[in-house]
């Protein structure tokens, strides 16, 4: 779908924030509030896309970097009006619909925008409003209707009469205009409380000018929750973790104590699986059917197969088949690949990785760059020394292999197929399949000489 532009409002100090960070870049669910809604109108792809930046723009345009995003800045906090109006410097000429949102309302949908698009082409607006009906009101522009049908105009909460703050229908502060607003924009004054220059008293001017506007209704208010505050921030947090249980659990998903799990908005868990308290899962994570997820359990941007367990672990970048079980206290790590049936118990790690199928790396052992293969036996305590100090080298060990306790790997090394590895060697060489290796001082018991302190302390 093109012509249509979109410009995103995120030059305010967000001073209700107190931080040194840009509101905008404060994470909801893992992601900036920014990237939310860039993302929302991606995916729509507009002809063009641009953010007004104000107040520490240069690490808002660091992190979106690469995005096909045009930057205007607002030098002059004066008000969203004035911000829209940086806009102009490239929009001025442009022909299509121009759709204008905050950065801080970062749960509106790609569908929601869409609509305010068709509602003007259907109506031949010059702007089309997105409203929201709330409980409480407060802090929101009121929606002033003409002979209930028509968009007067709309006020904000600092200039409205005590009638008008009775009003339950808001400004959701998303707006979709045709060409008319570089004319609106023109005869705009800061006649207000705070002498700022509002977009929402571009809706006067319009009428003013002869010309329609026509307003949407949101299906949930919900979507356009605005953030100015960390409490806020909180709150839609709430709300998406809350909406996400209740997703999960309608969807055959076990959630044995909903008050005290994170999962994220985005995690996708099969019928069955049981996610115990303590859980925390994080974004990118997908779990399959009849999974167990107990204690204090992280996982990030990984994929689980059906019917594997996962018990008090870390695990992030990481793909677990079928049938894994994983811990208790094992720290998986980026670019691991557990195959089916494989187990990683107490104490352990893995880092780039790769464990075939019904491997059993069980107590107290690091794989770092190692390439595992089926049915191997890795003993406690075994250790790939995979690091020289600036490259990171590779241990291969074949199928079939049986690694006893305490062995050192130091790589690169291959271990063919069937091997057998004594307890306590460090193996610096190639081993052969079918090989016995042992590499280790031969022990040797000395008579013991008693020394000063021995002497001193005989009876």
């Amino acid at each position: 779908m093109k012509n249509f532009s979109v410009v995103i409002l995120a030059a305010g100090l967000g001073k209700r924030m107190n931080s040194s960070l840009p509101k905008v870049m404060h994470k909801l669910s893992g992601k900036p509030l920014i990237k939310w809604v860039v993302d929302s109108v991606s995916i729509l792809k507009p002809d063009n896309l641009i953010l007004v930046l104000g107040w520490c723009s240069e690490v808002i345009e660091g992190f979106l970097s690469g995005n096909n995003i045009k930057i205007v800045y607002q030098e002059e906090q004066l008000g969203s009006g004035h911000a829209l109006i940086q806009a102009g410097k490239i929009l001025r000429d442009y022909k299509g619909y121009i759709l204008v949102l905050n950065a801080d309302v970062p749960l509106i949908k790609s569908s929601t925008l869409l609509s305010l698009i068709e509602n003007n082409r259907e109506t031949g607006a010059s702007a089309t409003v997105l409203i929201a009906r709330v409980n409480n009101p407060f802090g929101y522009g009121r929606i002033i209707l003409k002979d209930d049908i028509y968009l007067e105009k709309i006020v904000e909460e600092k200039d409205a009469t005590q009638v008008e703050k009775q009003i339950k229908e808001i400004n959701s502060g998303v707006y979709c205009f045709d060409e008319n607003l570089w004319k609106a924009l023109l005869k705009l004054k800061p006649n207000n409380a705070k002498k700022e220059y509002y977009i929402t008293d571009i809706i006067s001017i319009l009428r003013e000018l002869g010309k329609k506007v026509s307003s949407v209704m949101v299906e949930d208010s919900y979507e356009v929750k605005g953030i100015n505050t960390r409490t806020e921030l909180c709150e839609v947090e709430s709300m998406l973790k809350e909406r996400k249980i209740k997703e999960l659990l309608s969807n055959g998903v076990t959630i044995i104590d909903i008050n005290n799990v994170y999962i994220s908005y985005d995690a996708k868990i099969g019928m069955d699986s049981v996610i115990y308290p303590g859980v925390f899962i994080d974004t990118g994570v997908s779990i399959g059917k009849k999974c167990i997820i107990k204690g204090s359990s992280y996982i990030k941007n990984s994929r689980i197969g059906d019917a594997s367990t996962i018990l008090y672990s870390y695990i992030e970048d990481t793909v677990i088949s079928e049938k894994v079980k994983v811990g208790p206290f094992s720290h998986i790590r980026e670019s691991s690949i557990l195959k089916e049936n494989v187990k990683v118990g107490n104490f352990s790690e893995v880092k780039k990785s790769m464990i075939s199928e019904n491997s059993k790396v069980n107590h107290l052992s690091y794989l770092g760059n190692a390439q595992i293969g089926k049915d191997v036996n890795i003993g406690a305590g075994t250790i790939t020394c995979n690091y020289d100090g600036i490259v990171k080298h590779d241990t291969v060990i074949g199928s079939g292999s049986f690694i006893g306790s305490n062995v050192n790997f130091v790589a690169p090394v291959k271990i063919g197929e069937g091997v057998f590895i004594a307890a306590g060697s460090t193996i610096t060489h190639n081993v052969p399949s079918g090989q016995f290796a042992i590499a280790r001082a031969r022990q040797r018991s000395k008579e013991r000489k008693k020394s000063t302190v021995d002497s001193k302390n005989s009876p």
